[in-house]
């Protein structure tokens, strides 16, 4: 079991009321992002809004928010997060905002409170860049976007 990472929170006016997100279960990897919002928003077929949720975040250095789709809003209603998943930096200090995009059928109505988008704090792993002149060699080469298992290995 992991052991929870203190993150800093401001709640801003707009979202005054609304609960800050909580894990769901002992074993879940985020927590729900909520809509702060005054008014319902509808989103139509094909477009997209960024979502205010009334939080801005200090996360410790070293460690990365990912904001991502709900699993539920997807299947159900065709919404998702446009830049999935979306990056909040240890160093912002702005509220969150979650870039929603409506890929459905149907216009998509947010309310105030409605679960938008899901939240997973990450450590973060810096690169040091060595530069060579080849790669070493692997077994999958330099095949992409879905070359694995499109032949049999036997060609």
């Amino acid at each position: 079991m992991s052991h929870p990472i203190a993150v800093a929170v401001h709640r801003l006016e707009h979202g005054r009321g609304l609960p800050l997100p909580e894990i769901a279960t002992s074993a879940a990897a985020g927590v729900d992002l909520m809509a702060a919002i005054s008014e319902t928003i509808t989103i139509e077929p094909g477009a997209r809004k960024v979502v205010p949720t009334g939080l801005a975040i200090a996360l410790p250095e070293g460690y990365e928010a990912q904001v991502r789709p709900r699993s539920g809003l997807a299947m159900r209603n065709g919404v998702t997060v446009l830049n999935s998943p979306g990056t909040i930096d240890a160093d912002y200090r702005g509220e969150i905002g979650v870039l929603l995009i409506n890929l459905g059928q149907e216009a998509f109505t947010i309310e105030r409170g409605m679960r938008i988008a899901q939240m997973v704090v990450a450590p973060v792993s810096r690169l040091e860049w060595h530069e060579v002149t080849e790669l070493p060699v692997s077994e999958r080469g330099a095949g992409g976007f879905g070359s694995t298992g499109v032949a049999s290995k036997g060609r």
